[in-house]
C-alpha cells in the first residue's frame, strides 16, 4: 500500500517513530498519509504499551502542507472539501492526544506540516528549521487551526506570520513559542536513542527531562522580526488591513529599513480577499477553542474551495505551484474591493442542497497541550 511506504513505522518498544516520507515532494501530506496518520494515531493511543509517539520527515523537509495538486485539479469542490476535513480531523486528534507526540521539525515546515505538529505536547526545532504559513500568497488563508495557535503568540505576532507568510527559522520558532525545544540536527539520533528509554517512566516528565537536557538556546540573529516586537505590534494591531498597511507605511517614512520595506512588498504581493479574511480568522481565533477554530476554518475552506466569492485560490495555485510565474491577477483586486460584506460570507454555513455540513470533531476529553513559550 502506497499510505504505508509514504508513512513509514519504527516501532521501538514503547515508542513509535514515524517518517513521512514522500521526500521528493517534501512530505506533502495526500490523502493516504492523513489516513494512515489518523489510523496509527489512534492504534497507539488505545495501546497502553506505547508512550510516544515521535514524528519527523525524510529528507530536507518535515512537511510542506497538503499537496494542493489534486485539490486543484479535480472539478469537484466538494473532493476537496473530503480532503480538508480529513487533514482537519487530524490536526484535532492530535491537538487533544493524551499520548506524548514529539515532532522533529528538521527542515522546511509549512502550512498543514504545522497542523500536524505545532498542536503536539513537544516541537523539536533545528538549525535547518524554517517555518512559514505562505497561504495568502496562495490565495487561501492560515487553516489547520494556525488561527488558534498564531493567535496565541505573543503580542500581534501571529498577525505578522499569518498574514505575511514571513519565514521563521528554529531559534525565532523557539523564542515564540511555535517550538518548545532547540536541538541541534547532529544531535537528533541521540536524542531519538534516549527518548526509546523511556520504560515505566512517567512520559511526559521522562520527554521533558530528556529533551531539556539535548535543547540548547541559540541567539537570534542581527535582523530577526522577533527583535521587532514593538513595530509589529504597533501596526498588526490595527483592526483593519488597510489600517495596518498605513501604520507600516507611516512607519517606513519615519524610519526606513528593509524588513519594513519587505514586510509591506509581502502584503501587497498577497491575496486582498485572503488577507481579510485570515486577520478576521486569526481575531477569532484569540477568543475560541482549537475544535470551534477548526470548525470555522472548515465553513471557510469550503467558500474558497467553491470560488462563488472569489477565485483566488485556483489563481494563486496557478502563479505559485503550476505555472511558477508568481504573477496572480487576483479578483478582487484590492483591499478596498473586497468588501465587508463579501468577508462575511467566508464565516457563513455553506449554502448547499447536497447534504453539506459543518465539520464533525469526534468528541475528545483531552484538553489542546498546546504549549506556547514565553522565552
Amino acid at each position: 500500500m502506497a499510505s504505508e511506504t509514504q508513512v513509514l513505522v519504527d516501532d521501538k518498544s514503547s515508542v513509535r517513530i514515524l517518517t513521512l516520507n514522500r521526500p521528493k515532494q517534501l512530505n506533502a501530506l495526500n490523502s493516504n498519509m492523513i489516513t494512515r496518520l489518523m489510523q496509527l494515531f489512534l492504534e497507539y493511543e488505545e495501546d497502553p504499551n506505547v508512550k510516544i509517539v515521535i514524528l519527523k520527515g525524510q529528507g530536507r523537509a518535515f512537511c510542506v502542507g497538503g499537496d494542493p495538486l489534486p485539490v486543484f485539479r479535480d472539478i469537484s469542490w466538494r473532493v476537496g472539501a473530503d480532503f480538508f476535513s480529513e487533514q482537519y480531523k487530524l490536526d484535532h486528534f492530535m491537538a487533544t492526544y493524551s499520548k506524548v507526540q514529539i515532532s522533529i521539525l528538521n527542515g522546511i515546515v509549512m502550512g498543514g506540516g504545522a497542523g500536524i505538529s505545532v498542536h503536539g505536547r513537544f516541537r523539536i526545532a533545528t538549525e535547518k528549521t524554517v517555518f512559514a504559513m505562505p497561504e495568502t500568497e496562495l490565495g487561501l488563508f492560515p487553516d489547520v487551526g494556525a488561527s488558534y495557535f498564531l493567535s496565541r503568540l505573543p503580542g500581534f505576532f501571529g498577525e505578522y506570520v499569518g498574514l505575511t507568510g514571513a519565514r521563521l527559522d528554529g531559534a525565532e520558532m523557539l523564542a515564540c513559542g511555535l517550538a518548545t525545544h532547540f536541538v541541534p540536527s547532529s544531535r537528533l539520533n541521540a536524542l531519538e536513542a534516549d527518548l526509546c528509554k523511556v520504560g515505566s517512566s512517567d512520559p511526559v516528565t521522562f520527554a521533558s527531562a530528556i529533551l531539556n537536557a539535548y535543547t540548547k538556546h541559540p541567539k537570534l540573529k542581527q535582523h530577526s522580526a522577533y527583535y521587532r516586537l514593538d513595530v509589529i505590534d504597533r501596526c498588526f494591531s490595527r483592526r483593519t488591513m488597510e489600517e495596518i498597511i498605513s501604520a507600516l507605511e507611516k512607519e517606513a517614512t519615519e524610519k526606513p529599513n528593509e524588513w519594513i520595506s519587505a514586510t509591506i512588498r509581502a502584503l501587497k504581493k498577497a491575496s486582498p480577499a485572503s488577507l481579510k479574511i485570515s486577520l478576521r480568522s486569526i481575531r477569532e481565533g484569540r477568543f475560541q477553542g482549537v475544535g470551534q477554530c477548526l470548525i470555522r476554518e472548515y465553513r471557510m475552506v469550503c467558500h474558497v474551495l467553491k470560488r462563488e466569492i472569489s477565485k483566488d485560490f485556483v489563481e494563486g495555485c496557478r502563479a505559485v505551484v503550476i505555472d511558477k510565474d508568481r504573477n496572480p491577477k487576483w479578483e478582487p483586486r484590492s483591499l478596498e474591493e473586497m468588501k465587508d460584506n463579501m468577508v462575511e460570507r467566508y464565516f457563513e454555513r455553506v449554502d448547499e442542497e447536497d447534504g453539506w455540513e459543518d465539520l464533525k470533531l469526534s468528541p475528545r476529553k483531552n484538553l489542546s497541550a498546546l504549549i506556547i513559550a514565553k522565552l
